[in-house]
């Protein structure tokens, strides 16, 4: 059998006119297609330049390194199989089918491809197809028109790329176990439980996204700040890997930190964006920090180049925060500003990161218009909402980018569960009648809310002790207020000094100075925090018994 005979029409192999037996033998081509010169008849005679008809197709095809197997008929039955072939399969007797004596075949998949080959006259290729003894091979179907192959023919050529298989898996599980270190890492600097407010319902969702995306540095936090007032946070650090989740870390330890202090939002976000900057200069953050006072029924917030909070009424209408909003947090040079947006009972606010409501050839503001009428229809509790949202944005398990929402409920009490939230105020007037009219103020609120003795003579004294240092130490307006939930009663004062008081120890001779030592060792908790337009609150905190 030779080329000559049975006419295999290789992809890139022409046939060469046969050498005769007397003239020049065809001008070769240079690597780009120019003429090369023949000096004469003689030299091409004295070079014995041998022709492609002069090598059988046994010593061609049988010298590859690659695996070949020449198949002819609609049943592909064997006529050809090199030694690469046998070597790794094993010898396949002449005339049998592939089918029947070719299991590797059918790991690979050949079948089909073959059947396609013979119909379309085509070549096919896969790649990287895996057998059961675990060798990768890339495997090339070429047509074959002979008048000695009945029905046709097939030549397969298949590569063995069982290291870079191998090696490309290798790559991929280092990319994995990198992946999955980073995402441990952010998961692990997440809340592994969201504090729960007396007045909010709250619940969150993160979801990095898919697998051959490294991780980003989306957060989220729900912090208790006292006097039933509750700081939220949603931040977005750019860039992504365990290098964006640590950076992630630590702002969000930071925040934490600052909120402490009990700043104003727009306080918080400029300490945060000094420290950005020295934390990594290359790299920016946006956030939005919001306070909910049930006193005030408003989320006050500042936002560092984040996305707007979205607000749906009970209504299903949905209003979203305006301005202020500054610069992302690490760029310097900005004075931020805080702003409101009300929450009244039966409303839910949604806290989300870019990854929910950007898209590719998208206008965010699109996504975001989505997002807001993907709200206006939901309903349920806080984590049935955040499911609600995620599927009508579309995010699934497949999504490019990181994701992270926080929903939070104020939600509207009636019945015997409104019966456990009341509120009582109380305007102070200077004089030695204040504090006897305080305390006979909340010895009154305190038994109508049925306290146990025990816990209303507790509540007395520490109004009596809050009244009487800001009757000291403060200026008007005055004004004290007593509110109880379901776990617990706030008593707060506020007065127009902004001098905030601290715990010091009284010396046995000092006639004052034991005013909030009492309060702290009476009470569940304290504190103290400048007010907006300038003066103070002090409050403390009884857990209420179970």
């Amino acid at each position: 059998m030779n080329f000559t005979r049975w006419s295999a029409r290789l992809p890139g192999t022409q046939r060469r006119a046969a050498r005769g037996t007397e003239g020049s033998v065809p001008a070769a081509r240079g690597e780009y297609g120019q003429q090369l010169e023949q000096p004469d008849n003689e030299a091409a005679e004295a070079a014995d330049i041998p022709a492609l008809e002069d090598f059988s197709v046994r010593e061609l095809l049988g010298r590859l390194p690659g695996l070949v197997a020449l198949v002819y008929g609609p049943e592909h039955r064997i006529a050809y199989v090199n030694d690469a072939y046998a070597a790794a399969f094993g010898p396949r007797p002449a005339g049998a089918t592939v089918a029947d004596t070719c299991p590797e075949a059918e790991e690979l998949g050949l079948l089909p491809l073959m059947d396609q080959v013979l119909r379309s006259g085509k070549p096919r290729t896969v790649k990287s197809r895996r057998t059961k003894d675990g060798g990768s091979y890339t495997v090339t179907c070429l047509p074959v028109d002979s008048p000695r192959l009945d029905g046709g023919g097939v030549l397969v050529h298949a590569a063995d790329v069982t290291d870079h298989a191998e090696a490309a898996e290798r790559l991929r599980a280092s990319e994995r176990r990198h992946r999955e270190t980073a995402v441990t890492l952010q998961r692990s600097l997440l809340p592994q439980e969201l504090e729960q407010p007396d007045d909010l319902r709250i619940a969150a969702t993160y979801q990095p996204g898919v697998a051959d995306a490294a991780v980003g540095g989306d957060w989220y936090d729900v912090i208790t700040l006292g006097a039933g007032r509750t700081a939220l946070v949603i931040g977005d650090v750019m860039g992504r890997g365990v290098r964006a989740a640590a950076v992630m870390g630590q702002l969000r330890t930071a925040v934490r930190a600052y909120a402490r202090l009990d700043l104003p939002p727009h306080e918080v976000l400029q300490l945060l964006d000094g420290l950005a900057a020295e934390i990594d200069a290359s790299q920016i953050a946006t956030c939005v920090y919001a306070i909910h006072d049930p006193n005030e029924g408003k989320l006050v917030y500042a936002s560092a180049g984040h996305l707007p909070i979205l607000v749906r009424d009970e209504d299903g209408t949905v209003r979203r925060a305006e301005d202020p909003t500054g610069p992302p947090l690490g760029t310097g040079g900005w004075l931020h500003a805080s702003g409101s947006i009300a929450l009244p009972p039966g409303s839910t606010a949604v806290l989300y990161t870019d990854g929910l409501v950007e898209r590719r050839r998208e206008d965010i503001d699109e996504g975001v218009a989505a997002l807001a009428r993907a709200l206006a229809g939901a309903s349920g509790t806080p984590q049935v909402v955040c499911d609600r949202l995620l599927r009508s944005l579309g995010v699934t398990a497949e999504h490019d980018d990181d994701v992270a929402v926080l929903v939070v409920q104020h939600p509207s009490r009636k019945g015997a569960d409104a019966e456990l939230f009341h509120n009582a105020a109380l305007e102070l007037l200077g004089g030695v009648e204040a504090a006897p009219r305080a305390r006979a103020f909340a010895s009154g609120v305190l038994s109508s809310w049925r306290f146990p003795v025990e816990l209303r003579d507790l509540g007395v004294l520490a109004t009596s002790e809050l009244v009487a240092n800001s009757l000291q130490h403060g200026t008007p307006p005055m004004r004290l207020r007593l509110r109880r939930t379901d776990r617990r009663l706030i008593i707060e004062v506020t007065d127009g000094d902004d001098h905030l008081p601290r715990r010091r120890r009284a010396e046995t001779e000092d006639e004052a100075g034991r005013g909030i030592s009492i309060i702290a060792t009476i009470a569940s908790s304290w504190g103290s925090r400048r007010t907006p337009g300038g003066g103070k609150a002090v409050w403390c905190e009884f857990a209420l018994p179970d």
